[in-house]
């Protein structure tokens, strides 16, 4: 039996073809893998109740920018770290200051200071020109409110008042809450962002085969 053995082509030139070909499998293949990964994460932050807002604050880089590598990493990660990590652990937050942590109402919370910054006593007072009053109260938690005045109109009097001073007279104190006031909150553990991150990695080198091949 004779075999008869010969090179197609520059040997040289089929190593950097094959070079430029895994450079590009592996690059596309990570990439897939981060696009993947970040849209699970926002999935898994928006299931848990924690809104679309914060979903959006995943990223997904692929490095190095520009250019393809066999070397090519991708990075996933939140904007707003803290606040994703924080459910993650179920973190136990207390005051900055080692008192209250100031807890606005269900309306309140909705108010947003400068910068869409959150809400806080300082900034509602200054939002709103009212003073804030401290109540304490033993075995539950305290609240600061506000003491405003409310329109009630009297039962033995049901038609409509006719003058300013009619109406001043049928005006009541109100206090109202505005933040309940407790030393610590123990989030509720809502994420399990490592079993995302493990079946992307798992997924990875298909993800480079697939892409060679192409």
């Amino acid at each position: 039996m004779k075999f008869d053995f010969g090179v197609i082509g520059d040997p040289e030139e089929v190593l950097l073809r094959e070079i430029r070909n895994g450079e590009r499998a592996v690059t596309r293949g990570v990439a897939a893998a981060g696009r993947g990964l970040k849209a699970d994460w926002r999935n898994q932050i928006k299931g848990a109740g924690l809104g679309t807002r914060l979903g959006k604050t995943i990223r997904a880089n692929v490095y190095p920018e520009g250019t393809e590598s066999l070397n090519a990493a991708a990075l996933v990660f939140s904007r707003a770290s803290k606040i994703v990590d924080a459910h993650e652990r179920g973190a136990l937050i207390r005051s900055r200051d080692g008192f209250w942590l100031a807890i606005p109402i269900a309306e309140v919370a909705r108010m947003r200071g400068r910068g869409n910054k959150r809400i806080t006593p300082h900034l509602w007072e200054q939002k709103t020109g009212k003073k804030l009053r401290f109540v304490y109260r033993r075995g539950r938690p305290s609240l600061l409110v506000t003491d405003g005045e409310a329109l009630q109109r009297s039962i033995a009097d049901p038609v409509r008042w006719q003058s300013s001073a009619s109406r001043r007279r049928r005006r009541s104190k109100v206090t109202k809450p505005i933040f309940i006031l407790v030393p610590q909150v123990k989030l509720r553990k809502r994420l399990d962002l490592d079993r995302d991150a493990n079946k992307w990695a798992g997924r990875l080198p298909g993800l480079i085969v697939e892409r060679w091949k192409d």
